[in-house]
């Protein structure tokens, strides 16, 4: 059980939506060999827009030439993530937001690939209590969270 015969294939379909007019901007077939974090590199990435990207997806140097790009990125942090907070940035307790952080990496090999600095944030609701890592230090956390 779980395994296909090997006449059958299998494929991946990444799709890229634009929330404005709930379309799809970008989509990519693939076979199954294939990792999904491999497709970060060919979506055209649009400046001053907002890319909501599962866990699955986090590669830092990926991820930092997304940010390159003046594009902005939401995702959720994987707990063994080595890094630094900063500062830690007032938070309205009114909100759902529960901590918003400056943080830099600080794994070796993740520190040359992401060198810049990133925000942790942390916010509840009624399914998840999980920490994001976002791109862009002028935003608003809160607004991210809007998102979600």
């Amino acid at each position: 059980m779980g395994q296909l015969p090997r006449e059958q294939g299998h494929f991946k379909l990444h799709a890229l939506l634009d929330l404005r007019c709930s379309i799809q901007t970008f989509i990519h077939s693939s076979d199954g060999n294939r990792h999904a974090v491999n497709t970060l590199d060919i979506i055209p990435y649009e400046t001053g827009s907002f890319y909501v990207i599962d866990r699955g997806y986090l590669n830092i140097s990926r991820l930092y030439a997304l940010s390159q790009s003046l594009a902005f990125f939401l995702i959720r942090a994987k707990f063994d993530l080595q890094c630094r907070r900063i500062y830690s940035h007032p938070v309205d307790r009114s909100t759902s937001l529960i901590s918003n952080q400056t943080i830099i990496i600080t794994g070796f090999d993740q520190r040359k690939d992401y060198p810049e600095k990133l925000r942790r944030i942390k916010y509840h609701d009624t399914e998840t209590n999980f920490p994001f890592c976002l791109s862009g230090q002028q935003i608003q956390a809160i607004d991210f969270i809007n998102y979600l």
